[in-house]
């Protein structure tokens, strides 16, 4: 056998074991952010079902109002005409959005009702929505992260190369909205409600 023989050969060896490394790297980032996505989607309806606790518990101080949010809270900001679809980012910021402006509306109706905001069960409601915030923002943090990962791979030469020929591309971030860039900026849903 020739060397150039033995040096092709090889160097075909070396490409197809390069293909299949990142082709399985590239698998791996896609899945993790398949599944950082899923989990967000799972957290937000727990937000929304903790929000429509908050609205019921809400309902005996204001009754029309805290029609409109278990009705809204209920249909999960889903449905609409031109809604992105599951199990992506734009639903997911959709999503957020559309809690920001429940959660906007109902502090509103909270204010109004000191008696609202000392009851244990309004307090109790309260923590879980707290809690389901910060599961929501590690897992924002998880899916970006993996996102970016994903993101180099696709961009970055030679694993470009093989993005392409499998039709892996570029991921889009999950943004954080205005009500809670504003919520964020001035303190924590749980300061807000303290009596």
């Amino acid at each position: 056998m020739s060397t150039f023989l033995i040096v092709f050969i090889a160097l075909v060896v070396v490409v197809f074991l390069y293909f299949v490394s990142t082709q399985r790297q590239l698998v791996n980032l896609d899945e993790l952010c398949k599944n950082a996505l899923s989990q967000i989607e799972v957290q937000l309806n727990s937000r929304f079902d903790a929000i429509l606790g908050l609205a019921q518990a809400a309902a005996r101080y204001e009754k029309h109002e805290s029609e409109t949010f278990i009705k809204t809270a209920q249909a999960r900001g889903l449905g609409e005409a031109g809604a992105p679809p599951a199990g992506t980012p734009a639903a997911i910021n959709q999503q957020s959005g559309v809690l920001g402006q429940l959660m906007g509306r109902l502090m509103v109706v909270v204010e109004r009702y000191p008696e609202l905001q000392a009851s244990d069960l309004y307090r109790k409601l309260q923590e879980g929505q707290t809690e389901y915030e910060e599961k929501v923002r590690m897992s924002r943090m998880v899916y970006n992260d993996s996102a970016t990962k994903m993101n180099r791979m696709v961009r970055q030469w030679p694993s470009s190369i093989v993005a392409s020929m499998l039709h892996f591309d570029l991921k889009d971030y999950l943004k954080i909205d205005d009500e809670n860039k504003r919520v964020i900026n001035n303190a924590s849903y749980g300061d807000m409600f303290k009596v």
